[in-house]
């Protein structure tokens, strides 16, 4: 297996089988340095910018994602650095961001699948992006998860104070502090350490 055999099957393990070729020619086009990573409980994926001591786009999504939920991420991240190599230095999801993202989406639309047609066009529709719309695409994509409960909740469904366990990680207990854009602080009882979690995680309330 050559290495560009090996490197596409290893897409193919975490993309709807109509998205690798696009992925792969858009890695190697910008020469990204891609990262497939385990769960992370602060993000789903993540964009690292060129610097001087960092000479190259990197990107990392999280490798326990669902492909379409995986493509969605990834999409995101992409948008990061279509900005970056047309503004440079903007708000991290400022206006040119979101444009970028939107065209992204309309022009991989195809990609997901046919239910979530007409969120995906009703989110595109126009700039600044529509928040709860968004939030119910994410909702709609965990239906894909290979283990799905269709009782599940997320994260973003509570209320400051309530306590959960995260869905694969049943043996934390946490309470949410405080709500941010995308993630929750959230404190682990009985240690009190305290952490980031996005608000599209599976929980079970407690």
């Amino acid at each position: 297996m050559t290495p560009e055999e090996k490197y596409r099957h290893i897409l193919s393990n975490h993309l709807p089988a109509a998205a690798v070729d696009w992925v792969y020619d858009y890695l190697y086009r910008y020469k990204v340095h891609f990262h497939i990573t385990r769960e992370r409980m602060s993000k789903l994926g993540d964009y690292r910018r060129p610097s001087p001591d960092h000479n190259f786009h990197e990107i990392s999504v999280n490798g326990d994602l669902n492909p379409y939920f995986f493509l969605w991420v990834l999409l995101h991240e992409a948008a990061h650095l279509e900005t970056h190599q047309k503004y440079k230095d903007m708000q991290p999801h400022g206006h040119e961001w979101q444009e970028e993202y939107r065209q992204l989406l309309i022009a991989h639309a195809d990609l997901f699948p046919p239910e979530l047609q007409p969120l995906l066009k009703k989110y595109t529709r126009r700039i600044p992006l529509s928040h709860p719309v968004g939030k119910e695409i994410e909702a709609l994509l965990h239906h894909y998860d290979a283990n799905y409960d269709p009782d599940s909740i997320t994260l973003d469904q509570l209320a400051v104070g309530d306590r959960f366990r995260l869905k694969r990680k049943p043996d934390q207990l946490f309470e949410t502090l405080e709500k941010r854009r995308t993630r929750w602080l959230c404190k682990e009882i009985p240690s009190g350490r305290q952490y980031l979690v996005t608000g599209s995680a599976e929980i079970m309330k407690c």
